[in-house]
């Protein structure tokens, strides 16, 4: 029997109107829930019957970039100039408003278990778009870090901790597929908005750049996430049936993972013993695309050929987060961890050692490939290893130590540049990093599989 045009809602996919679905058409109420199929099925027809729900996903994480470090990285040697600060001072500026945001998010991300989450995204997307428009106007470090803690709690924190909770929380046996969809919205940004931002500034100035920001967020992400969220009253009130009736798919074993409260899990040992892995791609990332220049300039590279480049790590994320979406949900997320930062380790090791322009493209295509088992086993393991009941508390705080190692590493490049060590030698550095926390990660990961 063919599926109707209209999904669990009510809505049209067509032309979001609501209507009165047809029962026959539809099957069983919850089946935008525990999606099941009985064969395997494309990407494409599940994109389609769960479209405007990803859509979200995908438009939340690519808005998130404006307060993602690979964005606001481009515009440092403008503040640098603009306020005469060193690589040291302007880090550290950037490393205490994101660290007054990394205090901040494990409370304002655990509201999205409590807020619904229309209102939760306007309160998002608004914030955002504030630190865009202060940031546009500062003229002293004072309200520069202001408004770096308001885009890094606005976009790298809770617009991020939207998009991948959210498809965490409402898909169950469909949720490695929607997580891969949805994010790649972050490597949408990746690929497209540094280099769009090099031309905004070249053109405008990096304040009118921020400030066409401001104006893109309220006139366009913001009616357009709305919309895109028309019916979920319907989604979130079956999700809430779920949980309390305790309906299980039969033989499903992701779905009889008992949920954990917050509280339980930062007892849990195993998890400390997962973290230095888990916020490996987020220090190390950040700190390389928050100094650019700096890559370029230790190898003789434009910067232009780097950011340029991007379009190859945003391809090699797509690509794996792709590929990595069906087989979480056949084998899950948890197995497919700990081989997150093994393409890392490669990239790192390839542009700590080699000089040559071409380099360029097997270290972001590695680092791409690290990005992209992360951003979908990652999350939906914390659902298989703890459960959805609390899955947003919990997330929160991740992504709260997440923001502070992205925090910590662009301070660490930018100073060792100043007592004059190579940004060379800090990518081997953390070649190592990543090896040793990898180790710790199978030990985690084993001691819960024997529980």
């Amino acid at each position: 029997m063919g599926r109707s045009v209209h999904d669990i809602n009510g809505l049209c996919w067509a032309c979001g109107s609501t209507v009165v679905p047809c029962a026959a058409s539809l099957g069983p109420p919850d089946s935008i829930l525990k999606y099941k199929p009985l064969v395997p099925r494309s990407y494409l027809r599940f994109a389609i019957e769960n479209r405007r729900f990803i859509s979200f996903g995908f438009l939340i994480a690519l808005a998130s970039s404006f307060g993602q470090t690979y964005f606001i990285g481009v515009f440092g040697p403008s503040i640098e100039s603009e306020f005469g600060l060193s690589h040291t001072g302007w880090s550290s500026i950037y490393l205490y408003g994101t660290l007054a945001s990394a205090i901040v998010l494990p409370w304002s991300g655990k509201l999205l278990d409590h807020i619904p989450l229309p209102r939760y995204t306007v309160s998002a997307v608004a914030l955002l778009a504030i630190g865009a428009g202060l940031i546009s106007a500062a003229h002293n470090v004072w309200l520069l870090a202001l408004c770096i803690f308001v885009l890094r709690q606005g976009g790298q924190g809770l617009m991020s901790h939207i998009s991948v909770t959210s498809m965490a929380r409402y898909y169950e046996a469909g949720r490695g597929r929607a997580i891969a969809l949805a994010t790649l919205g972050f490597a949408a940004g990746e690929a497209i908005l540094p280099f769009l931002a090099l031309a905004a500034i070249a053109s405008l100035g990096w304040r009118t750049s921020f400030a066409s920001v401001a104006v893109a967020l309220l006139l366009v992400v913001l009616p357009c996430s709305l919309w895109l969220l028309r019916g979920h009253t319907k989604r979130h009130d079956l999700h809430l049936s779920d949980m309390e009736q305790g309906a299980r798919s039969p033989g499903d074993a992701k779905s009889s993972v008992r949920s954990w409260t917050r509280s339980e899990v930062l007892k849990d040992y195993r998890f400390y013993l997962l973290l230095p892995a888990l916020l490996a791609p987020a220090m190390i990332v950040t700190a390389l695309f928050f100094w650019p220049q700096s890559l370029a300039e230790a190898k003789g590279w434009s910067t232009a050929w780097i950011t340029g480049s991007y379009a190859i790590y945003a391809a090699a994320t797509t690509v794996v987060a792709l590929w990595c979406g069906p087989l979480i949900d056949r084998v899950g997320g948890k197995k497919l961890v700990p081989f997150m930062l093994l393409p890392m380790v490669l990239s790192l090791l390839v542009v700590g050692t080699l000089r040559e322009p071409w380099v360029v493209w097997p270290y972001f295509l590695l680092l791409g490939g690290s990005i992209g088992i992360s951003h979908t086993a990652v999350s939906a393991m914390w659902a298989e290893l703890y459960g959805i009941g609390s899955i947003g508390a919990i997330k929160s705080v991740v992504t709260a130590l997440a923001v502070l190692s992205s925090a910590i590493g662009p301070v660490i490049v930018g100073r060792c540049m100043d007592l004059g060590i190579g940004i060379e030698k800090v990518c081997l550095g953390f070649a190592g990093y990543a090896f040793l926390a990898t180790l710790l990660l199978v030990v985690a990961l084993r001691s819960h599989t024997r529980a």
